[in-house]
């Protein structure tokens, strides 16, 4: 490790005892950004990247509810304001019982970034809850919603900060989250992103990610002359990111092979067609079921407890969740022929995975770029609230895409090496860093 990354490192770690997912997160842009920094002086003057790897403001809160028998449950809420450098804060919520204060702050740092490749003006935050919504009733649900934003609707605002959906928080949960804070605040506002059609959302919002994640894949694989026509693709996961991704890269003409859940698996050599995919978003999104339940419909071998890498494929998007692909699984992929690698969700390869990458040269797209479509849309989302009108699916859709396509253009201006080889992270981390350092430095030390 260069010395420089490594006492910063020091710093962080220092700081920042047991936030191992956020040193992670931090480490990996540090060894993009440090060299870059020594020739930029100014930012290194301004310890810019210090002031970034700090969250602004850190809200942890007690989350109280009812269950169904009348017992009191507790919980424990966040929300970790980062950045507001060139927005107000933005970025997810996520309900799931790993969720911690590092795994958050990890996520809002890479939000930061993200939002800054976007070109929208949103800063970086993100929160949760250790609650978890599986196995949970509506009701349930709705009273542990109303009184996580029982408190959390002191912090935020539509100018202020705006959470969106994230593992564990869909329709249903930002319905609830919305209603209470509607009901405190006697406000109607776009203060919640990934909201109703019916009152306030965006067309195209829930396939955002996923397409984006696509449209994404596609340039990089542009850059080579090729395309997602004809391609063999494994994906993990079975949820909203995953099911749109399938979606899109068959439209394209791309045959997708695996997803997966928390239990395993599936493969099916012969392809997840339109039809087929209608029946796991019906099974995950309706009945809540387990991907098995597709195996035995459709006769196609299941993996119990295996993750989908171990299968001969051209692109491998890892949609599921931070850490899915380790050093061994990046290094079958690669051998079995992988030429291209998409993130659609945040940090799913381990450093070790991610060198492995780098070292073969193929196509690799860090999550900060290729999964920004689903943050994007919650921009264009909020524009649309405060213009107090709708676009159309098609509109909508064309943004997304254009939007893709120029945070490809900023990874290829900062990423692009000598020998003509596109590193993404290095064109990621730098030109997501650029334009909030720059609003930094102008807003003085604050």
């Amino acid at each position: 490790m260069d010395p420089r990354v490594q006492q910063f490192m020091a710093l962080i770690k220092g700081r920042n005892p047991g936030e191992n997912e956020f040193h992670q997160a931090v480490q990996e842009v540090a060894e993009s950004l440090i060299p870059f920094i020594e020739e930029n002086p100014k930012y290194k003057y301004a310890r810019i990247l210090e002031r970034i790897a700090e969250p602004e403001r850190t809200i942890i809160f007690r989350v109280p509810w009812l269950d169904d028998k009348g017992d009191v449950q507790i919980n424990r809420g966040y929300r970790i304001e980062m950045n507001s450098s060139i927005g107000p804060y933005k970025g997810g919520l996520r309900f799931h019982p790993t969720v911690n204060l590092g795994i958050l702050k990890f996520l809002a740092f890479e939000q930061v970034f993200k939002n800054s490749l976007t070109t929208l003006p949103m800063g970086g935050a993100k929160g949760g809850s250790d609650f978890d919504p599986k196995g949970k009733s509506d009701n349930e649900v709705m009273r542990f919603c109303q009184s996580f934003m029982s408190e959390l609707f002191r912090h935020i605002g539509s100018d202020t900060d705006v959470p969106a959906g994230d593992i564990g928080v869909g329709g249903r949960e930002i319905g609830y989250l919305f209603g209470q804070y509607k009901r405190l605040r006697n406000e109607f506002t776009g203060v919640l992103t990934g909201k109703g059609i019916e009152w306030g959302g965006s067309l195209i919002r829930p396939e955002a990610t996923g397409y984006g994640n696509t449209y994404f894949a596609e340039e990089m694989l542009s850059t080579r002359g090729d395309s997602i026509e004809g391609k063999v693709v494994c994906i993990s996961g079975s949820g909203n990111v995953a099911q749109f991704a399938a979606e899109k890269v068959t439209q394209l003409g791309g045959r997708v092979v695996t997803m997966s859940d928390s239990n395993g698996f599936i493969y099916d050599p012969k392809g997840i067609d339109a039809e087929k995919l209608k029946f796991i978003m019906e099974l995950k999104n309706v009945k809540r079921g387990r991907i098995k339940e597709y195996a035995d419909k459709y006769s196609v071998e299941y993996f119990e407890d295996k993750r989908p890498w171990i299968i001969k494929c051209d692109i491998a998007m890892p949609n599921a969740t931070q850490n899915e692909i380790n050093e061994d699984e990046a290094k079958t992929l690669v051998k079995n022929g992988c030429i291209c690698v998409s993130e659609g969700a945040n940090m799913p390869s381990t450093p070790e995975a991610v060198q492995v990458f780098l070292n073969a040269k193929i196509l690799y797209g860090p999550g900060k770029a290729a999964n920004a479509g689903g943050v994007a849309t919650s921009g264009l989302e909020m524009t649309q609230n405060s213009m107090r009108l709708p676009w159309t699916r098609e509109e909508v859709d064309a943004r997304l895409h254009m939007i893709m396509k120029s945070i490809h253009a900023t990874c290829v201006r900062y990423g692009t090496k000598d020998d003509g080889f596109i590193n993404y992270v290095d064109g990621a981390n730098i030109g997501g860093f650029v334009k909030v350092a720059n609003a930094m430095i102008a807003q003085g030390v604050v």
